[in-house]
């Protein structure tokens, strides 16, 4: 197979992968706080020895994730929590502490406030957030402090990654910042909201619908470089 052949078939490969990253987002599009995560394509070049062309081959294994603010639907949950703004709750796992969009929370038999998961919501000082099981009168400020009536229990935190490059996602949700975080300011959480998917299903079905053209160009051009293939060594073989 030559040099143009090669270059499809790594092209074709990422492709597919998009077509994956697409599906996904489009599987997604109903999961609170889900972001949309798109696929990067890069060029390598590199000259061969002697008068040959250049070969050329093309990877897509970097991924980017869209922090564009999702739509807020209200669902008067005590405990349903939406950030307006950059930033993430800050969830702890038996892995480690991870980032988060989707605030929906219920308090645990300890009365901490979990995910449905069951991990711990985490507040500003990185401590479990508490609510007393005879608490009532639950209030939440735009700043994150969550009361029982005119009590404080817990001041919410709000973090970001140190380096947004180093950011990769563990699961629809949850992402994992091995550079570490940092507190975020300006932000609000509302209570009472939940955040939406960020994905816009008009524009996914329509990268899918262009993925799918440009994957049937490529197959029908690895097809005619076998059929003319083929058709050489038919005619060395004839003569």
């Amino acid at each position: 197979m030559d040099n143009a052949g090669y270059t499809t078939l790594t092209r074709q490969s990422g492709l597919m992968r998009e077509m994956q990253t697409v599906a996904n987002n489009l599987a997604n599009m109903s999961t609170s706080g889900y972001r949309r995560e798109g696929l990067i394509f890069a060029e390598h070049i590199k000259r061969l020895d002697g008068e040959s062309d250049s070969l050329s081959m093309a990877t897509a294994s970097a991924h980017n994730t869209s922090m564009l603010q999702g739509t807020l639907t209200q669902t008067n949950g005590t405990f349903d929590f939406a950030i307006e703004g950059p930033g993430f709750f800050l969830i702890e796992t038996p892995a480690g502490d991870r980032l988060s969009r989707a605030g929906n929370f219920t308090p645990s038999a300890e009365g901490e406030l979990v995910t449905p998961e069951g991990y711990r919501l985490l507040d500003n000082g990185g401590a479990p957030v508490f609510v007393p099981p005879d608490a009532d009168t639950i209030s939440l400020a735009a700043d994150g402090t969550l009361s029982a009536g005119d009590t404080p229990l817990a001041q919410i935190g709000l973090y970001q990654p140190v380096d947004p490059n180093l950011m990769q996602r563990e699961d629809g949700v949850r992402f994992i910042s091995e550079a570490g975080v940092l507190p975020v300011e300006g932000s609000a959480i509302v209570q009472g909201f939940i955040e939406n998917s960020n994905v816009d299903p008009v524009a996914e079905i329509t990268r899918m619908i262009e993925v799918q053209r440009a994957y049937e160009l490529g197959q029908g051009f690895i097809d005619q470089e076998d059929e003319r293939i083929r058709s050489v060594m038919r005619t060395l073989g004839a003569s």
